[in-house]
């Protein structure tokens, strides 16, 4: 599985699938979750919601609308308000490369689940990711990237999946 780090806008990525980066309720409203609403359209939101909510860690599925993906993975790594953790950061990107997988995805854009709005630090929080990813044994996915919205954020996700990969 090859695994590359993007700089960009998520809601502008071509893919199978891309991770909304979501708390339990799923209702969308900044960062990742604003980012793909604005772009995909209300009916994201209105579907997302009507999914919600799932566990801390768990995921929902739901139609891409009119973003250039078939899905959209929403990933619960933070209760409404409140902040992510290690362990739900971890449970929820696992999950999401799941949940993809399952959906015979064989592309995959993931953003720094759990930090920004979440409160988890980016550079704890891309290990997290980076390890479950190079973790994962997929049957179908087979392109899977992490994508950072800033500059500084793209390169603290650029050395931190170096150091997980060797």
């Amino acid at each position: 599985m090859d695994v590359t780090v993007v700089q960009g806008d998520i809601a502008a990525q071509q893919a199978d699938a891309l991770v909304n980066a979501a708390n339990t309720g799923l209702r969308m409203g900044s960062g990742v979750a604003g980012a793909l609403r604005k772009a995909a359209g209300e009916q994201l939101n209105e579907e997302a919601v009507s999914k919600g909510p799932v566990d801390l860690g768990g995921v929902a599925v739901t139609d891409a609308y009119d973003l250039d993906a078939e899905y959209v993975v929403h990933a619960a790594a933070m209760p409404p308000g409140g902040k992510a953790s290690a362990d739900s950061i971890r449970d929820a990107t696992r999950n999401s490369l799941a949940r993809a997988d399952d959906l015979g995805c064989e592309s995959l854009v993931v953003p720094a689940i759990g930090t920004g709005v979440a409160g988890f630090s980016l550079r704890a929080g891309a290990e997290i990711i980076c390890e479950e990813i190079a973790a994962f044994e997929p049957a179908s996915l087979d392109d899977v990237r992490v994508i950072a919205y800033s500059d500084d954020a793209y390169e603290t996700i650029r050395d931190v999946a170096a150091d997980v990969s060797g």
